[in-house]
């Protein structure tokens, strides 16, 4: 059993009246691919949002790699390792694939005048290296074609394809996917699916994704968590988790219903 990097130990979050997460506890190993899922309003994005910093947890505690982190500023989590991408896709909108994916680089980028002013000894060096990093990733997700096009005019899936690329380039350790296949056809999931796979494999992540396409959650996922109502209804290997009777229940009403 590899050793836990990410650890929820009964995370709590509330929005006035709202019990948006009711004492979560889960755990992401080493190297592996994990599942978050669930019915929409169940606390996902939320569970999300406390890891990464929006919106920390009111009960409970987050820890990254035997750290906690929880109350920390999102670009604190972010330069501790932790990666993200977004349910709506959060892209720059007159800018180019390129320079979308090279914004991922901004964690390691120290504004300095006095670098500016030695710039062909001193920040071109610096440079050089952040477009290094950014020309392997974009290797890596196959953008060679479209890297120099504005974002807004490329389809959907090439423009999710460029998120992860611009979350990669942060080098995490930990990368957070929160609903990377929404709005995709059938063979762009499959090529999404294919470079997740590859860039884990790859740079040797750990990866949380939420992801409402069931047959995704089951085909690349070691473990899944199931919430609904901010509550846990089952956790585990990913087709034996989805099939218990709560999560079944969760999803088509229960036996009635699905009659």
């Amino acid at each position: 059993m590899s050793e836990a990097v990410l650890r929820c130990e009964n995370v709590s979050r509330f929005f006035g009246g709202i019990h948006a997460l009711k004492g979560i506890s889960a755990e992401v190993r080493q190297g592996e691919i994990f599942g978050l899922v669930g019915p929409n309003g169940s606390g996902k994005t939320t569970l999300v949002n406390c890891v990464t910093g929006f919106y920390p947890p009111q009960k409970g505690r987050i820890l990254f790699e035997g750290r906690q982190i929880s109350g920390q500023r999102p670009h604190r989590i972010a330069s501790n390792g932790i990666a993200r991408t977004f349910q709506n896709v959060a892209l720059f909108k007159g800018m180019t694939v390129l320079e979308n994916i090279l914004m991922g680089r901004h964690i390691f980028m120290n504004p300095n005048p006095l670098a500016a002013l030695f710039y062909p000894v001193w920040a071109a060096k610096e440079e050089v290296a952040h477009r290094r990093k950014v020309e392997q990733i974009i290797d890596l997700l196959q953008l060679e074609s479209v890297r120099d096009e504005h974002v807004e005019v490329i389809p959907l899936g090439l423009q999710k394809r460029v998120e992860l690329a611009r979350a990669l380039c942060a080098e995490p350790r930990m990368l957070i996917l929160d609903e990377p296949m929404a709005g995709m056809n059938q063979e762009e999931k499959e090529y999404m699916v294919r470079f997740i796979l590859d860039a884990q494999e790859e740079l040797g992540l750990s990866v949380l994704i939420i992801e409402h396409h069931l047959d995704v959650v089951t085909s690349i996922c070691d473990r899944v968590l199931v919430l609904n109502d901010g509550n846990k209804i089952a956790e585990g290997p990913a087709r034996e988790a989805m099939s218990d009777p709560e999560v079944v229940k969760a999803y088509i009403g229960g036996q009635a219903h699905a009659a």
